[in-house]
């Protein structure tokens, strides 16, 4: 029997993952209520469950389904501006200043654990649950996270930022499973996003051309600019900085005897730099925007294994305070193709120790 006194929101996309969350956190005791977030403006208008009206989505008709399957209400939290406003426009601009921008990490800070855990509160509901795949633990008064079980599903990545206020407020019932487990449940129960294929996109960017997006949704219209080496000679010309990433090889469209990489952008000049393979791996980089899990700030140096992006296998470091409230990362071997804009996340074995914005 639900206990009213342990009420939860769970944040519904129409997956999988989300669906069998919302079995979990009800089967847990949880008086739960599902939540999808609406953050584009496309789709039919249908009445939702609390008697408005809304624009129904496929991702909006699928977690309703499942909704009504478990016996639950569901809600539709209306968020296009706010994230278009902090999570779109802050990849825009990220990309147009030349950096590579991680819009899923801001989304998790600003919207799903911001101003969905807000809409929750506002309805009564103390906890948010998600189907991220991570581990929440307590330690005396400090809220932990921890990777998942399942290592190649683990996202904890992605959740660096959170604060320990919003910790209090969370569950992730799928931490302890495997995605084959997820699955597993998820037929069992008559899910029929049980054999879907998980989405690797960007929600906003489906076909991945971020140069494209950014001409319609800003109106922005690339300049072209010079391809230029690290002692800045002039290679060749581009249609414009949005068109490359670092690390980049393919696509360059420019033909040098030799295999080049992107190196830099500088939204100053316009230039894209290339260098050779060796010259793309560094020691250290500076994070900005820091923030740790198991302690407020750090003030001494600590070891650390670090991740300069989601896919990176971390890597063996030492982390160290800067006077300006960075942070300082130092690595035993260098890495390959640090990119600003992106994030740096720190762990020891499967702590999430914290982690900030590259510079």
């Amino acid at each position: 029997m639900n206990n009213p006194f342990l009420t939860a929101m769970i944040a519904m996309s129409g997956g999988v993952d989300s669906a069998v969350a919302a079995l979990l956190i009800k089967q847990a005791g949880f008086s739960v209520t599902g939540v999808t977030m609406k953050l584009f403006c496309d789709g039919e208008a249908i009445p939702t469950a609390d008697g408005t009206t809304d624009d129904m989505t496929p991702d909006i008709r699928d977690a309703r389904a499942v909704a009504d399957r478990l016996g639950i209400p569901h809600l539709v939290c209306r968020l296009e501006k706010t994230f278009c406003e902090r999570v779109v426009d802050e990849f825009v601009r990220t990309y147009l200043d030349g950096g590579t921008p991680n819009p899923c990490v801001i989304c998790n800070k600003t919207i799903k654990f911001g101003a969905l855990l807000d809409f929750a509160k506002a309805n009564g509901l103390d906890t948010i649950a998600t189907g991220h795949y991570a581990r929440i633990a307590k330690e005396g008064d400090r809220y932990l996270i921890c990777r998942a079980i399942d290592e190649k599903k683990d996202q904890s990545y992605m959740l660096w930022s959170l604060s320990q206020d919003v910790l209090a407020h969370v569950k992730f019932p799928l931490g302890e499973l495997t995605k084959t487990e997820v699955r597993e449940i998820a037929a069992a129960h008559g899910f029929e996003s049980a054999d879907r294929k998980d989405s690797q996109d960007i929600c906003f960017l489906p076909d991945g051309n971020y140069a494209d997006f950014i001409r319609r949704y800003a109106g922005h219209v690339p300049t072209t600019g010079k391809f230029v080496d690290l002692e800045g000679n002039v290679l060749g010309d581009h249609p414009g900085m949005l068109h490359y990433t670092i690390g980049q090889r393919k696509g360059l469209g420019i033909a040098l005897g030799r295999p080049m990489y992107v190196c830099d952008k500088n939204a100053a000049t316009g230039d894209v730099v290339l260098c050779d393979d060796e010259q793309l791996y560094s020691r250290t980089l500076t994070a900005k925007s820091v923030n740790f899990i198991p302690f407020d700030r750090l003030t001494a140096p600590i070891r650390v294994q670090a991740k300069i992006r989601y896919a990176h296998t971390a890597a063996p470091a030492t982390i160290t305070p800067t006077e300006d409230g960075a942070v300082l990362v130092e690595f035993d071997q260098p890495q390959r193709a640090i990119a600003k804009g992106q994030s740096v996340v720190f762990y020891d074995g499967d702590l999430l120790v914290g982690g900030g914005i590259i510079e």
